[in-house]
């Protein structure tokens, strides 16, 4: 379980083990997943605020796991920051 989430860049043994909580104990488990519910179950599940770079790594993992082909840029959690310009499919 751990290791198949942390393939997922920027998804380190902390944030494997978040997502496992969370109920995803696979990469394919997150396909259809919503990051928005999950950072906010998680700071429910937690009792304790989260930073958002949560839910960006949370977008990231999503997004990792829907696309059949990864564009590198938004591989970076940084990228999926709230107003971010990059969309799937659309790139820089």
């Amino acid at each position: 379980m751990m290791r198949d989430l942390q393939r997922i860049p920027g998804i380190g043994p902390s944030m494997a083990r978040d997502l496992i909580d969370l109920g995803f104990e696979s990469v394919e488990a997150l396909k259809g997943g919503n990051p928005e519910a999950m950072y906010r179950d998680l700071i429910a599940l937690r009792g304790l605020y989260m930073d958002r770079c949560v839910l960006y790594a949370f977008r990231c993992a999503v997004y990792f796991a829907e696309a059949r082909e990864h564009d590198p840029e938004l591989l970076k959690w940084w990228n999926w920051k709230d107003g971010s310009s990059i969309r799937p499919g659309e790139g820089l």
